[in-house]
């Protein structure tokens, strides 16, 4: 008994109730995560109307590219954490938390120097028209500069939650959204700010956020961290660019789907009773609505991953196929939930980002939201299977796995349909995508759970 006791959790504890006291905390930090982004709609949709809220959608690609880069950093590094920690390797596991801040450190101030350099070209090539670019240029040139702030919040949440401290992870993001939800009327409607109040609320919230982050490095209990750990590593960081590879690609490959997707909504929308910038605003609402549901999946993803990773580590694979099963499991219910929600509700999601200017926008608003979201049930299946493959080392498999549905299907589809069908082809495209990829991850997933039958935990 006091052998069990001195043991990870992580290799003993029953699945089920493991999983979900990993999950539930990261699901309520990426649902609070993404509030960011949909109490600013909301409230820039009320405030300030629809060319809000296509302004927003135009400066959305910017913070998915920002995610990429947290994302890759950050569940790269857990993963590697996870894994040294189930080989009982502490000391490289610490040089992996002290590298991946330093690479959170030089990547995130990197890339807010770039954005600003070049915003008004990639307003543009995001898909601005004239009549939006002045909200989506003033919303976007203060959002970049708490994007250093939000790569180090999340990747440090991520390792948070791999040393054994989930709720201190959800806290951390819980404290950002609070002051952001808090800070938009305010600004918004109070001091008349419009977009750049929405912004300045999303980095003031983001900087709260990170200040707590930082505030658990001397407070890690499966390491010890030295100032020696806090320096660039080139093995290091090509190790945990590779595994974080099939995250990044993910959010790397939903923003190349958002400017082609940005761009065909304005082309084909102009030449249809919808126009151009109604197309633009409403879609923007519906996906960051999608994104409350992607919270789900995305928390139960990296709920899952430590357990995962663990065990993989520790020789353990009935716990590893328990896990994925439970984490798959879990993401079906919520997404038949969220389903439901999209079909049956669709007009009244809607409205709560504000008035359209006419019934257009919402004949638009929910052809989109019902059509786009189709296959919704299946989404988190293909993301769950790319990050298991990075969780236990094989990130070449989860970088396919995370292409499959963004490049390899929906962008092809997305102009040919468009070409052929106009603006319903272009929503039509994604659940044609959806449903191709999902076949595609049970090829791989079935394969790879059935070799741990023959293989001695």
């Amino acid at each position: 008994m006091e052998q069990i006791k001195t043991e990870n959790p992580l290799g003993y504890k029953k699945i089920p109730s493991l999983l979900a006291s990993f999950a539930v905390p990261s699901i309520i930090s990426m649902l609070v995560s993404s509030l960011y982004n949909v109490v600013d709609q909301i409230f820039i949709g009320r405030g300030v109307g629809y060319y809000g809220n296509a302004a927003t959608t135009v400066a959305f690609p910017l913070t998915t590219i920002c995610m990429a880069i947290t994302l890759t950093i950050g569940i790269g590094s857990a993963a590697q954490f996870s894994l040294h920690l189930g080989r009982k390797e502490e000391e490289h596991a610490a040089s992996v938390v002290g590298n991946g801040c330093a690479m959170m450190t030089v990547f995130g101030i990197s890339y807010a120097i770039l954005a600003e350099i070049f915003l008004p070209y990639l307003l543009k090539l995001f898909g601005a028209t004239a009549e939006v670019y002045p909200y989506a240029f003033s919303y976007t040139r203060i959002v970049i500069l708490g994007m250093p702030f939000l790569v180090a919040m999340n990747g440090l949440s991520n390792l948070a939650r791999a040393d054994g401290s989930p709720l201190y992870s959800m806290t951390t993001m819980m404290i950002g959204a609070v002051v952001n939800t808090v800070l938009d009327p305010v600004f918004i409607f109070v001091l008349d700010w419009g977009v750049a109040g929405g912004a300045a609320a999303t980095v003031i919230g983001q900087v709260c956020s990170f200040v707590s982050a930082v505030l658990y490095l001397p407070k890690f209990k499966r390491v010890h961290l030295k100032v020696s750990c806090f320096r660039l590593r080139k093995q290091l960081v090509l190790r945990t660019l590779t595994m974080g590879m099939s995250n990044g690609l993910t959010q790397l490959a939903l923003t190349l789907v958002q400017i082609v997707m940005n761009l065909s909504l304005v082309y084909y929308g102009g030449r249809s009773r919808f126009g151009s910038d109604i197309p633009l605003a409403a879609s923007g609402v519906v996906m960051k609505t999608f994104t409350l549901l992607l919270a789900f999946v995305i928390g139960i993803n990296q709920g899952m991953q430590p357990i995962v990773g663990f065990n993989y580590g520790a020789g353990k694979f009935d716990r590893v196929k328990s896990t994925y099963l439970h984490a798959v499991g879990a993401n079906l219910v919520i997404c038949a939930i969220g389903f439901f929600c999209f079909q049956v509700f669709p007009r009244q999601i809607i409205s709560l980002y504000g008035k359209g200017e006419s019934d257009v926008y919402y004949d638009f608003g929910v052809m989109f939201m019902r059509i786009f979201l189709m296959m919704s049930l299946v989404n988190g299946v293909q993301m769950i299977s790319s990050n298991f493959f990075a969780a236990i080392g094989k990130p070449v498999k989860g970088a396919l796995l995370a292409l499959t549905r963004q490049v390899f299907f929906l962008i092809p589809l997305i102009l040919v349909f468009g070409w052929l069908f106009g603006i319903t082809g272009v929503v039509a495209a994604a659940p044609v995508a959806d449903f191709c990829s999902f076949i595609v991850v049970l090829v791989f997933i079935v394969k790879e759970l059935k070799s741990y039958s023959t293989r001695q935990a």
